[in-house]
């Protein structure tokens, strides 16, 4: 209610003034909340000397992190999950080399209270709420958007305004050139711990408005990698000191994606198919001088998912997606030592959303979508879930250059479990209220948003032996934000775009679920820590030159600052201590020059201090970490077919670190690649 009692006068207090002068002003930009042409991209781009910019101008409520076109190809990535690490205010968890597991979470709030879209509908995973963005390669990735509190867009799926912070994977459009009908794009990768990465795109038009994608993909790797084990007694002796191989790291996977899109004069469609098929060794946790373990997991994940955009009028627009999903694992752990286990999972999802956008005004427009999901889990356990989600959501664009976006989901969970005699049921609204204000013609935005957000406990915390709880309790956050951007862009001049920006944030989480590994890597314990405060700034700064003829150069920095501590009983031994894994400063730099058509990138990463238990004591401190990374392309222009070449060196300086204690991270090491597009 509080919540409710804050945002309605407010609310109330600008209407009435604001009514009135937007009938007598012209209209303003019909950009907040709205979708872009269903034909049209919604980006206009400007090329200078083959270097595609991307501008949005005064366009979003909440602006998105982007990483796309050259940026994205002169990253030292190979998964969206190392690509990711350049964002502020996010965590990766990584337990090493190509088949370690690799997810993320938003300001302190948990990978589950991330939402991950795969061009533009969720990648769902209702056994353990964990997507391993390992799995997704850049190959044929566009653009990878980071949203805090949920997408600047009224004119979404009801789930998307379900998540604390979104994450959105778009895989390249087909473009062809003037009287081209296909495209194809070969690329190989080698590098270090035995990695061989091909991969093959192929792009066909099949008329003027249909084309057609296939992508297909093989990585495999030995996963051996030299590391220096350290470690203490409580008493500060040394315990263990010596270098190892890191074993049972290997992955052999093969990747598949077939896409049919096109469009007519009142829209477009699109199918998408995904396949990934991977077998590897679960590299455990390096405990008491044991290097090795029996852990193997085989995975299948594919779907089928269907987007159809449609404008009935000038005015109202209808979108609709479809998907079907089916996940089979294969988990073998043989360690003589811990009990052995040999289980199989099979999880089915069915998805349908509709979302209707209507323009009430020139600078009003609304919106209402209803999502329905079903779930089930089988074998090793037997569960069925259905969850329907509703929204409402209404945007304004106002004079003085200011927007609002304000919205209401429903979330409605049934559940069937022979596991549990009184599955769980939820009823739950969240609303959020978004503002933005441009207080002069150009370059200063302001912004701010509050949001509440609810999750279910997944299957894996509810029902799994050894590690599932019955007795969770949904987890609910409730985030406020404020912050400014300062944008100028300059084209055709030395320096041609500079941006600085801060926000600053406060979330409250209550019964937060927290899972970390103990003893396996594929089991999780999961506790409720009650409640969670969390207190953090964001800061960014992204500035681009051209000082020279055929040269740029550019720089992004970013910045956080996050105390997340545990509230719950002032009781306990952990009460104000910071939560686990959760570093209080972290950040990146990105240095980039290009010369003609050479490119050179160097890029370091820090987090800082953690502590990987409840209680922040010495023997639960976990050190920082840093790398350097550093990348040469060199383009080639071969009668109509394009080169690149790529030498990287990764953790340039060979640190030894640990982003999760006793899961080493590879020292240095080094890959190299060429893509030919024809």
């Amino acid at each position: 209610m509080n919540f409710y009692c804050t945002l309605l006068p407010l609310l109330l207090s600008l209407l009435p003034a604001a009514l009135p002068a937007a009938a007598q002003t012209p209209a303003a930009p019909r950009t907040a909340g709205r979708a872009s042409s269903p034909v049209t991209a919604a980006d206009s781009a400007v090329r200078l000397e083959a270097h595609e910019v991307v501008a949005r101008g005064y366009e979003e409520v909440i602006p998105a992190q982007r990483l796309s076109g050259r940026e994205l190809e002169q990253m030292n990535s190979l998964s969206v999950a190392d690509a990711l690490r350049y964002f502020s205010g996010l965590q990766i968890k990584d337990y090493g080399g190509v088949a370690g597991l690799k997810t993320v979470n938003i300001r302190g709030m948990g990978s589950e209270q991330t939402g991950v879209y795969y061009n533009g509908i969720q990648l769902g995973n209702a056994q353990n709420g964990q997507v391993d963005l390992g799995k997704f390669s850049l190959d044929n990735i566009e653009e990878i958007a980071l949203y805090n509190g949920q997408k600047s867009e009224i004119f979404q799926s009801a789930r998307e305004f379900g998540a604390s912070g979104n994450i959105y994977l778009t895989t390249r459009r087909p473009r062809f050139r003037d009287g081209k009908t296909a495209n194809l794009r070969a690329a190989l990768r080698v590098g270090s711990f035995g990695l061989v990465n091909p991969s093959l795109l192929y792009e066909y038009k099949i008329s003027d408005r249909i084309s057609t994608t296939l992508n297909a993909e093989w990585t495999t790797a030995s996963g051996k990698y030299k590391f220096r084990y350290r470690r203490k007694t409580p008493a500060g002796d040394v315990a263990y000191d010596t270098t190892a191989t890191r074993q049972n790291g290997d992955i052999d996977a093969m990747r598949l994606e077939a896409g049919l899109q096109g469009g007519y004069d009142r829209g477009f469609w699109r199918i998408y198919l995904y396949h990934y098929s991977s077998e590897r060794g679960v590299p455990g946790a390096i405990v008491n001088n044991v290097w090795r373990n029996g852990e193997r997991l085989w995975d299948r994940n594919s779907f089928a998912q269907a987007t159809l955009r449609h404008r009935f009028s000038r005015k109202l627009q209808l979108k609709a997606n479809l998907k079907y999903a089916y996940d089979y694992t294969h988990y073998v752990n043989n360690d003589e030592k811990l009990l052995e286990v040999d289980n199989i999972y099979k999880q089915k999802e069915i998805y349908a959303s509709a979302a209707l956008c209507y323009d009430l005004t020139d600078w009003w427009q609304a919106s209402a979508a209803y999502d329905i999901q079903w779930n089930q889990l089988s074998e090793y356990a037997d569960v069925h879930r259905t969850t329907h989600w509703a929204s409402v959501a209404t945007a304004l664009t106002l004079p003085r250059r200011l927007k609002l976006q304000a919205s209401l989901l429903g979330t409605f969970i049934d559940e069937e479990a022979r596991e549990r005699t009184e599955p769980p049921s939820h009823r739950v609204l969240t609303p959020a209220a978004f503002l933005s204000w441009q207080p002069f013609e150009a370059g200063l935005v302001l912004r701010a948003f509050t949001k509440q957000a609810f999750r279910m406990p997944t299957f894996n915390d509810l029902y799994y032996t050894d590690m599932g709880n019955a007795s969770l309790r949904p987890e609910k956050t409730t985030q406020y934000d404020a912050g400014l951007t300062y944008t100028l862009a300059r084209p055709g001049r030395t320096l041609s775009y500079l941006e600085v920006g801060a926000e600053a944030y406060y979330n409250r989480v209550t019964d937060k679920i927290v899972a970390y590994p103990k003893g396996q890597q594929f089991r999780w314990t999961m506790l409720n820590l009650g409640k969670v405060d969390i207190r953090g700034i964001d800061a960014h700064a992204h500035v681009a030159a051209e000082p020279w003829r055929h040269w740029r150069l550019a720089a992004k920095l970013q910045y956080t600052y996050q105390r997340a501590i545990d509230v719950t009983d002032p009781a306990d031994t952990y009460y104000r201590d910071q939560i686990p894994y959760i570093p209080r400063h972290s950040g990146s730099l990105v240095l980039m020059a290009r010369w003609k058509k050479w490119s050179l990138n160097y890029s370091f990463i820090y987090v800082g201090e953690r502590y990987n238990q409840q209680e922040n004591i010495q023997y639960n401190y976990t050190q920082p970490w840093y790398t350097s990374d550093l990348s040469l392309l060199r383009e080639l222009e071969v009668g109509r077919s394009r080169w690149k070449f790529t030498v990287e060196v990764n953790n340039l300086l060979s640190q030894d670190y640990e982003v999760i204690l006793n899961y080493p991270m590879p020292k240095r090491n080094y890959r190299v690649g060429v893509v030919v597009e024809l």
